[in-house]
């Protein structure tokens, strides 16, 4: 698309503005300055975070593009709440963009969380292929049916997670037996490890650092870039490499925040958070490289954890079976094209 200027584009917010009022939906007055949208986009990683700067590059794409007409504001770090206070912002206008995990989403779409299932994915061609083709259009369908959000296209990645420990390496499922561990609050990660007998507990992650340091946990689990980036290593001496899980960010927009733009906006925002997103995962893979270095490097023990005994361990367990009611068979069998069979 061609640079807006601020002339073409007022006429343009002008035209619009008067359909929406003939169509008598009160957006936009007739003498309302359409040349100034600003949006809202909220997350929960630090500033640092690849995410985040290929979202200021973004939002700075963005506003050159379209001469000013539109730009977007970026508050990393939880800076507008934590993420369920974000989520009913986004959910009510407040916040217009919003990047959030599966795991966390789905409490309020539960269905969202079929990404998340326990040992699914091996590896990213099978995650891609899965996210970018018909599972992530078919979550997309999920969270469309709230009314009040939608997501794009692209996920932003944030690795496959991983468990560290203090006490000893979970090099099998039988190292999780009665281990305390520390886990967001998500229902399907809570299963995966009550699921492999392990005694999971949910603890707001600003608290994980010190609860993990007063042995009140003996571990945890999350990307691991994040157990380098939180310093989890100085209290932590093992870190397991079982990618339990892949976790990612859908970017999620309010469905009458973003409608109210024009198209040729939209289709401007849309293409340069695509652009941002696929930056951001070669960014992503080529730091988790690096970090593997850094955390050894800090003195933390890397430890292989193969798939398959997990595997066994949670269709034993009838883990599968369950989601597999939960998330119903169209479903299941979508997820199943990708990764494989599980139950």
């Amino acid at each position: 698309m061609s640079d807006f200027t601020r002339r073409s584009f007022i006429k343009t917010a002008s035209l619009a503005s008067a359909a929406v009022a003939a169509a008598g939906m009160g957006l936009y007055s007739g003498n309302s300055r359409a040349a100034d949208f600003k949006l809202k986009f909220a997350n929960n990683l630090p500033i640092s975070h690849p995410m985040n700067i290929r979202a200021r590059e973004m939002a700075k794409a963005i506003k050159e593009e379209t001469n000013g007409a539109l730009s977007v504001q970026v508050f990393p770090s939880s800076q507008l709440g934590s993420d369920t206070d974000t989520l009913a912002q986004v959910r009510s206008g407040a916040v217009d963009l919003f990047s959030l995990s599966p795991v966390i989403l789905g409490t309020l779409v539960p269905s969202v969380q079929i990404s998340a299932v326990g040992f699914a994915f091996k590896d990213y061609q099978q995650v891609w292929s899965a996210m970018d083709g018909a599972l992530g259009e078919h979550v997309r369908g999920e969270i469309a049916k709230t009314g009040t959000l939608f997501a794009y296209e692209r996920m932003w990645d944030n690795g496959f997670r991983v468990t560290t420990t203090s006490t000893r390496p979970v090099a099998s499922p039988d190292d999780l037996r009665g281990m305390k561990l520390r886990v967001p609050p998500s229902p399907i990660i809570m299963s995966i490890f009550r699921a492999l007998d392990a005694a999971p507990t949910s603890i707001n992650f600003a608290e994980v650092y010190s609860a993990l340091q007063t042995r009140i946990v003996e571990g945890q689990e999350n990307p691991l870039t994040l157990v380098s980036s939180a310093k989890l290593y100085e209290v932590q001496k093992y870190c397991s490499l079982t990618n339990h899980v892949w976790d990612g960010f859908w970017m999620l927009g309010n469905s009458a925040s973003i409608g109210r733009l024009p198209p040729e906006l939209q289709a401007v925002l849309r293409k340069h958070i695509e652009a941002a997103v696929l930056a951001q995962r070669d960014d992503l893979a080529k730091l988790e490289g690096t970090t593997r270095d850094t955390l050894k490097g800090k003195g933390l023990e890397l430890v292989d954890s193969p798939a398959e005994p997990f595997r066994a361990k949670l269709r034993s367990a009838n883990y599968y079976a369950d989601w597999h009611e939960k998330f119903g068979d169209e479903a299941w069998a979508i997820l199943e094209q990708f990764s494989g069979k599980l139950a």
